[in-house]
């Protein structure tokens, strides 16, 4: 059965502030066009990212390019301006034709840079491996799961999203995204994940 599309244009989740307290945080906006298999399939809208490429496994670029971009948003930049936390935190592999070790592994770590900004209006990073990027309006399948942040467990749901995505006909654009919604402290079995790949067009 399809369902309505259903607009989240201001999903919220909680994240620590620089300060130390919880605040609510912005999500990117998308609609969701239906449920199928276990996944949404979402029509996202642009928005503006600060990212960082990271050479090493999944678990260490993971925290070295969560650092680099906590580091900008929390003053590390010319203007030494405090940037609002948002969710998630995404993380996809780099193709290995952009990887500094053609051998190696590599990811894209980016957040999402709150919607008052623009690519012209953030603040310069300190730190010249922190980039800008716009992320174009795209249509994305979406498997959410619980639990830790562990790389077998991601590879487990990986795999259930590739086969709802052969047994719904759907196909990938790109690599998958690993988006994760919740701050480390938060118990493994409380935390909210997703992974997302972007689908080819009809």
């Amino acid at each position: 059965m399809r369902l309505k599309p259903v607009v989240l244009a201001a999903a919220l989740t909680l994240v620590l502030t620089p300060g130390g307290g919880l605040v609510a945080a912005e999500r990117p906006s998308f609609t969701v066009e239906r449920r199928v298999s276990g996944l949404e399939v979402r029509q996202y809208r642009p928005y503006v990212v600060a990212q960082t490429q990271v050479e090493g496994s999944m678990e260490s670029a993971g925290n070295e390019g969560f650092r680099r971009l906590a580091g900008y948003i929390f003053g590390g930049n010319g203007a030494g301006q405090k940037i609002a936390m948002t969710a998630p935190v995404a993380m996809e592999p780099l193709p290995e034709e952009t990887r500094v070790t053609p051998k190696g592994t590599g990811f894209l770590l980016q957040f999402m840079m709150p919607s008052g900004f623009t690519l012209a209006s953030l603040p310069a990073p300190k730190d010249g491996r922190v980039t800008f990027a716009e992320v174009p309006g795209r249509r994305m399948a979406a498997l959410a799961y619980r639990g830790n942040w562990s790389e077998a467990r991601y590879r487990e749901h990986l795999e259930k999203l590739n086969a709802a995505l052969a047994s719904e006909g759907l196909k990938a654009k790109g690599g998958p995204v690993w988006a994760r919604y919740d701050p480390p402290f938060m118990p493994g079995f409380l935390r909210t994940n997703e992974i997302l790949v972007e689908l080819q067009t009809p």
